[in-house]
């Protein structure tokens, strides 16, 4: 949550100096190196910036490709030892629920054994 707010901070920030930046630059008094050093500092902010947004990328599709993993979870129920196994996908278990791939929302209680597993137990 912090991230997000220093992240937010920043963007502000630099569209606040983006904006209050001169609209034409006068190139006149200026040497070729210096030119050539302000556009190299251009390309290395873009650089920064497209490598920013691929990673960023790559983290989400991780993500999402994470919690879209099908996996079975075996409830055992604590009076009569019943095993019940569902297919779950990863990101929809929460702390007292799990909803399956047919949609079934279930409420879990504390005195039930939960096994969270890629195959089902034997």
């Amino acid at each position: 949550m912090l991230t997000k707010i220093l992240v937010t901070l920043l963007v502000i920030a630099g569209a606040f100096f983006y904006i209050r930046r001169p609209k034409t630059a006068d190139t006149r008094g200026q040497s070729t190196a210096n030119i050539g050093q302000r556009m190299v500092m251009r390309y290395v902010l873009f650089g920064i910036i497209t490598v920013s947004l691929l990673a960023s990328g790559g983290y989400w599709y991780w993500n999402w490709q994470d919690g879209n993993q099908v996996i079975h979870v075996t409830i055992v129920s604590p009076l009569d030892g019943n095993e019940t196994v569902y297919k779950v996908h990863k990101k929809d278990i929460g702390q007292n629920q799990i909803t399956t791939i047919d949609g079934l929302s279930i409420r879990l209680s504390n005195q039930e054994r939960i096994v969270i597993a890629k195959q089902p137990q034997q």
